[in-house]
């Protein structure tokens, strides 16, 4: 059995993450740079790989998560749900995913047999 997984949208080979950035000086005086991505509970394809998950930005949401408009909390909940299981999968792929010189697309080939 692998532990690694190629996890994408189905539908989107392409999407957003919700993360937080900030600028600001801590009280030595350096400016630090910060970033964060959002995490939220794990929905059922993603559960047996981790109890969290980030959180994968409907596209209808991205220019709202990215707008500087305060959002209603009813609004923020409904964003940083899990995303639809339907909209996901996932397979197993080889340990060369963990090698920083394995920068190709056999990385993410469904390793055969399992």
């Amino acid at each position: 059995m692998t532990d690694q997984f190629y996890i994408h949208a189905k539908d989107d080979p392409v999407f957003g993450f919700a993360g937080l950035y900030d600028v600001w000086r801590n009280p030595a005086g350096t400016t630090l740079q910060t970033y964060t991505i959002i995490t939220t509970t794990a929905n059922d394809l993603i559960a047996p790989i981790h109890n969290r998950m980030p959180v994968i930005l409907r596209q209808d949401d991205e220019m709202r998560w990215l707008s500087r408009d305060v959002l209603p909390a009813d609004e923020v909940q409904r964003i940083l749900a899990p995303y639809p299981l339907e909209g996901l999968e996932d397979y197993p792929v080889s340990e060369r995913v963990n090698r920083t010189d394995a920068d190709d697309e056999g990385v993410i080939e469904p390793v055969k047999g399992l």
